[in-house]
């Protein structure tokens, strides 16, 4: 492949990371809003079990002192590409803005445990319908 084929595949990596944090945050939003709202979706088992794991394993990932695997990606993929830094994609330039902040791994660690926190309370201010078994 060539460099633009590896950059392209870079921003697309990094489009999935915005999306999940996305899903992350706005998850968040939504099955409190939709609680208060008496919105039905978001008291979905489905949903709210997805939600949950994805917050827990950034959580997890963050306590253990992982690398996100998307974020390891992207960086390969921006090495294959000859890339360094976000210099011409304007996708790769403002999601990596969005995503990447500066400051001391325990900063993440306690801001993910936070909104960990937050999220498995939302549980119990939110209560997700049961599962049902499939005869």
């Amino acid at each position: 492949m060539d460099a633009t084929a590896f950059r392209l595949l870079a921003d697309a990596v990094l489009a999935l990371h915005a999306a999940f944090v996305a899903f992350v945050v706005l998850g968040l939003v939504a099955i409190l809003v939709g609680g208060a709202l008496e919105w039905r979706w978001v008291r979905g088992p489905r949903f709210r079990a997805l939600h949950m794991a994805a917050i827990g394993l950034v959580v997890v990932e963050a306590w253990a002192g992982v690398t996100c695997p998307l974020t390891s990606l992207e960086d390969s993929l921006r090495a294959a590409a000859g890339e360094a830094t976000y210099s011409g994609a304007f996708v790769a330039h403002w999601l990596g803005r969005l995503l990447y902040w500066q400051a001391p791994p325990w900063a993440f660690v306690t801001a993910y445990t936070i909104f960990g926190t937050a999220v498995a309370a939302s549980w119990w201010l939110v209560r997700p319908r049961p599962f049902r078994s499939v005869p």
